[in-house]
């Protein structure tokens, strides 16, 4: 077991330099820096000053060992835009959107694996078919639309639940289901053939053979050994959830991560940018490496893979 936590390490934290090279070198190749900072309206003088100020009139190399240096202690710098540190306003923003992400993976592994195993029990007929439609349906379907079609039917029509803000956990329901359609399909996919599979094999028939219950084999030796795959991709769609939750924030008013990122993108705030990147990769990273645990602890096979 050491072994193998010792070489998911050895890959994460390879991912993660991996990360932090890439975002740095983006957004410098997006233009130069000081111009951005400075505005259209600058004068040479002024970009000059601003480049001196800010440290970018060293070498390239220079300024990203620098940036990594204060990065693996937590100091990103301070934002252009909003004049405070990086790491307070990530602080600020992290937790609403890390709520976000564990309500709309929460919808959708309470929706999308029991469909699979409906799906898998009734292989072939109309219910079949029926969970698959939904699973293209909710592939297909905009997150933004679906946004909006809820905040005019649950929110405006019906008065169920609040449109905007992050006051309670009720203005966290509606994008929690938004968020989760995005995995709820992949969740009820992996977990319809991992389903089917487990149910032709010769344990299953053993144990139907000596009397267990339908639940109990469908649950303690079916779902057992399909949910090796739905725990990696679980992972995976949280971390998805948490990078791509900026459509979502943007449409809901939430001032998480992602309205910060879409915020800073817009005001050339790159710092932040680049933060707020290496953050989410960070956090992906993490949930990956997790998952890698967690397949671990259920087969014990993959230990010595």
């Amino acid at each position: 077991m050491a072994r193998f936590l010792l070489r998911r390490l050895v890959v994460a934290l390879l991912v993660a330099a991996t990360v932090m090279t890439v975002s740095f070198l983006l957004t410098r190749l997006s233009g130069d820096l000081a111009i951005s900072i400075a505005g259209p309206n600058a004068t040479q003088e002024d970009v000059d000053l601003i480049r001196r100020a800010y440290g970018l009139d060293r070498p390239l190399w220079v300024q990203y060992l620098d940036w990594m240096g204060r990065a693996l202690t937590g100091d990103f710098g301070e934002s252009y835009f909003f004049k405070d540190r990086v790491s307070n306003l990530i602080a600020e923003r992290l937790p609403v959107t890390v709520s976000l992400g564990l309500v709309g993976l929460g919808i959708a592994l309470a929706v999308g694996p029991p469909l699979g195993i409906v799906a898998a029990v009734r292989e072939n007929t109309w219910v079949d078919r029926a969970v698959m439609l939904v699973a293209l349906i909710g592939q297909a379907m905009p997150s933004f639309w679906l946004g909006l079609i809820l905040m005019i039917v649950l929110g405006l029509n019906l008065g169920w639940l609040p449109i905007s803000g992050t006051g309670s956990w009720e203005h966290y329901v509606m994008p929690g289901i938004v968020l989760s359609f995005s995995a709820i399909p992949s969740l009820m996919r992996l977990t319809r053939s991992g389903m089917i599979d487990a149910l032709a094999s010769d344990y299953i028939r053993t144990a139907r053979a000596k009397g267990l219950s339908r639940l109990s084999i469908l649950v303690k030796h079916g779902f057992r050994n399909a949910a090796i795959p739905v725990v990696s991709i679980a992972a995976v769609q949280l971390g998805f959830m948490l990078g791509g939750s900026i459509v979502i924030e943007t449409v809901f008013a939430l001032h998480g991560v992602g309205f910060l990122a879409w915020e800073s993108i817009s005001k050339n705030d790159f710092p932040v940018v680049q933060a707020v990147v290496l953050v989410l990769a960070l956090i992906y990273v993490g949930l990956t490496l997790l998952a890698d645990l967690l397949n671990a602890v259920l087969d014990p096979r993959l230990r010595t893979a």
